[in-house]
């Protein structure tokens, strides 16, 4: 059957468009991603694994109880004993980049849609397409940007994880009780003040179950990044699956899950820690 609308053409054309003019544009983005990604891995993978394990063990202990950080250190001293450390420490590197320019786009996004119901109105369709769209799809903008890496697996990945940050960040702002904003601003409150000090403040326990969702999704998308030579668990994985090496791609498969859980179960703990306050 023949197309009556080529939607798709438009598309490659401005993404075509893009990748010519703005080459420079994206040399930057990429080289500051590569040294932010590669300065953190190295860090981590350099760190003595024992240390790594004790740090994030206290933080659980501290956020979220003695269980959890049981769960940490038996966990993170596993995946070391499989042998998937480096692999580990190299996913973490790119997740916590990826989670932190998702956040710095997302947050301000979700205060404007909040703010703006003009902005809600674009952004809300655009927030669907995002989290709806197959993730595949993502590299292939991602790998004509950027070519092969880190930095497109990155990309790929703030993409696919930035809409629970908009949308709870967004829910967070409009569900402050309208009487508290009214007090503020009757007692001579600028909009500025009462979005950091009475909006945002009350909107924060919404905000990090947002950060959360956000971690999570950044996560999934690992073994999608691994397929453009993101590196990580996800070559792992996809390496268990192309040797059809069952063990592989279980013991991978099973080091992306623990770091998964104990990622939620931390930041999980900030929310109940600021419930409880």
């Amino acid at each position: 059957m023949n197309k009556t609308i080529d939607i798709g053409q438009y598309v490659e054309t401005a993404i075509n468009w893009l990748t010519d003019n703005a080459k420079p544009v994206f040399d930057v983005i990429k080289n500051v991603g590569n040294s932010s990604i590669l300065g953190i891995e190295w860090a981590l993978v350099n760190t003595p694994f024992y240390i790594i394990i004790l740090l994030f063990t206290l933080l659980a202990l501290w956020k979220a109880g003695k269980g959890t950080a049981i769960m940490t250190a038996a966990g993170l001293t596993l995946i070391f004993l499989m042998g998937f450390w480096k692999e580990t420490m190299e996913t973490l590197a790119l997740i916590f980049v990826a989670t932190l320019t998702a956040l710095i786009l997302s947050v301000p996004l979700g205060i404007w849609a909040a703010k703006n119901q003009f902005a809600a109105k674009i952004i809300r369709p655009l927030l669907d397409l995002m989290q709806t769209m197959p993730a595949f799809v993502y590299l292939i903008p991602a790998v004509l940007f950027f070519s092969i890496g880190k930095v497109p697996g990155a990309f790929a990945t703030i993409i696919f994880a930035m809409p629970p940050a908009v949308r709870l960040t967004t829910l967070g702002i409009e569900s402050v009780p309208k009487d508290i904003v009214e007090a503020a601003r009757a007692f001579g409150a600028t909009n500025r003040q009462i979005l950091f000090k009475v909006e945002l403040p009350l909107a924060t326990n919404t905000i990090l179950a947002g950060i959360n969702q956000t971690i999570l999704l950044s996560l999934s998308m690992v073994v999608i990044a691994g397929m453009i030579a993101a590196g990580g668990l996800g070559e792992k994985v996809l390496e268990g699956i192309n040797n059809l090496d069952i063990g592989l791609g279980f013991e991978s498969g099973l080091s992306v899950v623990i770091l998964a859980i104990i990622l939620d179960r931390i930041t999980q703990g900030f929310v109940k820690k600021k419930t409880a306050k």
